[in-house]
């Protein structure tokens, strides 16, 4: 992303009201996320709550449809890239990090409700993007929420991470797959 120079900062301030403003609707139009962006900073009834549910619906909705076919674990995989992919966008919108581990709190409850049968097929592809996403999920719980936030999340997260462990799977990981968030002392 470019950095804006000095000498652009001065030819935007000498621009009017009125051609400050079409440039930025011009902005919002072709970018999509800018306008959500934008949307978000400054219409009031648009909120962190109504973005979780505007990205959960589209996570539901992109492993509604991606999830078919004959090979459902690749389809999965993709799903689930998509889905994160919507997380992110999401975090980039609000700049809110608990919204992100709410949103992959969400996949996760999603995919262990649905989808637990495909860990067990030869192809390790969905359980190991599961187990990825329960791993970040629990790095960012640690990393960037305050300690009194951990209760909420540790009986789900542990659930999750006891689940992926007690799978076959688990022992051909290439990463080390947490035994449970740590509550701090």
């Amino acid at each position: 992303m470019p950095v804006p120079s000095a000498e652009f900062k001065k030819a935007l301030k000498r621009l009017t009201d009125k051609e400050k403003e079409a440039l930025l609707l011009r902005a919002a139009r072709r970018d999509a996320e800018l306008y959500d962006t934008l949307s978000f900073e400054l219409l009031p009834d648009v909120t962190v709550e109504t973005v979780y549910e505007q990205a959960s619906d589209r996570i539901h909705e992109l492993f509604a449809v991606g999830a078919t076919g004959r090979l459902l674990n690749r389809s999965l995989t993709k799903a689930l890239s998509k889905a994160t992919k919507e997380v992110t966008r999401a975090r980039r919108i609000t700049k809110d990090k608990r919204l992100e581990v709410d949103l992959n709190l969400y996949m996760l409850r999603h995919i262990f409700d649905n989808y637990t049968g495909q860990f067990e097929s030869p192809f390790a592809g969905f359980y190991t993007a599961t187990a990825r996403l329960a791993a970040r999920t629990t790095t960012l719980v640690q990393a960037n929420l305050h300690e009194d936030l951990w209760l909420e999340y540790k009986a789900d997260l542990d659930s999750f991470l006891q689940q992926l462990r007690a799978r076959s799977k688990s022992h051909s990981l290439r990463f080390e797959l947490p035994h449970e968030l740590a509550l701090p002392d």
